[in-house]
């Protein structure tokens, strides 16, 4: 008996019969999306009905893969400059809230360049760094991580707050390093499906309108300093009364997922002079 020759038929056979496998599972999946239930209405149609609106929906983003990161843990060295005291805020030093002993003027808070400029000069990293959300009322400015345009929401986040005088007080900072991208790429479910899982889920009101969709990451695992990301879209949404909400869902799962801000931290401490 010839073994060589038999198992290289054992192989092509196993081979044939995967190819035909996963074609039967890709024609039953395509076959079960073009299925219309019947009476059922598409998505565009129950969206009008509930006045939901949206503009063009990025379509060039067919997949992207996971990454891994390191929390960085600061160091007092870090924090060299005679103007700021810092002081962490865990005991792992990977959160640091650092005061200005005299408070930096910003250039002009009506403009949002301002505040990166104060970054790039004033923040450690702050090139690594990108204006997510200003809320001017409450003089709050928020800046996450990213990588080829693409935020780590709430990974390695930055805080600036200023005072009635258009002064930066403080900020608070967490980082992370070690970026490394996983080399398997995942498919990207489409922005109008994820509208879709908004809608079924209940977040998306009647009378809104969705502003803008981007594609960033969040955290999938966190362990004790490696955080594994998962790609994310990132939703924002003005309701009718003006207000905005955001809503992350998880790229390749379609999964809603529900960020915790630090705000508990944020409201039973004071964050410096008025």
């Amino acid at each position: 008996m010839d073994w060589n020759r038999t198992k290289s038929i054992f192989i092509f056979v196993f081979l044939i019969l995967n190819i035909f496998l996963y074609s039967l599972y890709v024609n039953r999946y395509n076959e079960a999306k073009d299925i219309e239930v019947p009476g059922e209405r598409t998505i565009e149609a129950r969206l009008k009905d509930d006045n939901i609106t949206y503009g063009t929906l990025p379509n060039n983003i067919e997949s992207a893969s996971y990454m891994t990161a390191q929390v960085h843990k600061f160091t007092p060295a870090e924090f060299n400059n005679s103007n700021q005291q810092v002081k962490f805020k865990d005991d792992n030093n990977t959160k640091a809230r650092v005061i200005f002993m005299r408070p930096v003027k910003l250039r002009n808070v009506s403009d949002d360049t301002s505040f990166t400029d104060f970054v790039l000069a004033n923040i450690i990293e702050g090139a690594s760094y990108a204006l997510w959300k200003i809320d001017r009322e409450e003089r709050v400015a928020i800046f996450f991580q990213k990588t080829n345009n693409r935020m780590f929401y709430y990974s390695g986040s930055l805080k600036i707050k200023w005072n009635a005088n258009n002064e930066v007080t403080m900020y608070e900072q967490t980082m992370i390093d070690n970026i490394e991208e996983m080399e398997q790429q995942e498919t990207v479910i489409p922005p109008l499906q994820i509208i879709q899982t908004l809608y079924a889920k209940g977040p998306l009101k009647p009378d809104s309108r969705i502003t803008q969709m981007k594609l960033g990451y969040s955290t999938l695992v966190k362990l004790t300093r490696t955080q594994v990301l998962v790609p994310t879209w990132e939703v924002q949404v003005k309701l009718s009364d003006g207000t905005k909400e955001e809503y992350f869902v998880n790229a390749v799962e379609g999964k809603v997922i529900e960020i915790q801000e630090d705000k508990q931290e944020s409201e039973e401490e004071d964050w410096g002079v008025e």
